[in-house]
């Protein structure tokens, strides 16, 4: 135990106030660097080469997105003129966006450019074509990602995959929640549940409906699906 009174220094404290210490201190450092250079200089050298890689990734990555987009104009505007086809799969002289994804699939525009096919798809009822796009794509907008995850649901339920339905059905209503979608996103939830025969499930997918969103074109319909589905119990 230390005696009363007297102040006990710690190790850097030591160095600090021995200058000897910390002269010892440097000079062992000198002769670890000296006696392992080639292995401190290579790891040096390899942090150096990662950190300039990432840079001329990312330099590399926001290059090909602006192309990509650059690219992609044509086919957006086929797809606002509603000349499904020519927006999915180019007209020859300008890419579709299938040829965005595969030529710039890591970039932003070749991200969008599922959410795009996706949607062509599900405009076709080609459910099974429209599923891996969709789930490719991802947004931080989350409007658009609700969207997304509800042709998900769609697609899924057009499939009769009901379990994977009710779990994007209930994505959707919980990214951004608003008065518009999400009642409509919870009402497909509830059927899908029902079809599973998750009744509970089902009524609580109503219910929340009924209590957040009365002002919806929801609201009725809820309050008769969850009426039957108390009946049953």
């Amino acid at each position: 135990m230390a005696k009363k009174g007297k102040i006990q220094h710690t190790k850097s404290e030591d160095l600090l106030e021995n200058p000897e210490a910390l002269a010892g201190g440097i000079v062992r450092t000198e002769e670890f660097v000296e006696k392992h250079k080639v292995a401190v200089f290579t790891s040096i050298g390899i942090i150096a080469l990662i950190i300039s890689g990432l840079f001329v990734y990312r330099y590399y990555l926001d290059t090909q997105n602006e192309i990509a987009q650059n690219e992609m104009f044509q086919a957006v505007y086929y797809f606002e003129q509603d000349s499904l086809d020519l927006a999915l799969r180019g007209d020859g002289n300008h890419y579709g966006f299938l040829d965005i994804i595969e030529e710039y699939g890591s970039t932003k525009a070749g991200n969008l450019a599922n959410y795009y096919a996706g949607a062509i798809y599900m405009g076709k009822e080609n459910f099974s074509s429209a599923v891996p796009f969709l789930e490719d794509f991802s947004s931080d907008d989350l409007m658009i990602q609700a969207r997304a995850y509800g042709m998900l649901g769609d697609a899924n339920m057009a499939e009769g995959d009901f379990a994977s339905a009710a779990t994007y059905f209930t994505k959707a209503a919980g990214n951004k929640p608003n008065e518009f979608f999400t009642p409509v996103y919870l009402m497909k939830a509830g059927l899908a549940y029902e079809l599973l025969e998750e009744y509970t499930k089902a009524s609580e997918q109503y219910s929340i409906v009924i209590n957040k969103y009365r002002k919806s074109g929801e609201y009725d319909k809820a309050r008769k699906y969850k009426a039957k589905l108390d009946a049953k119990s």
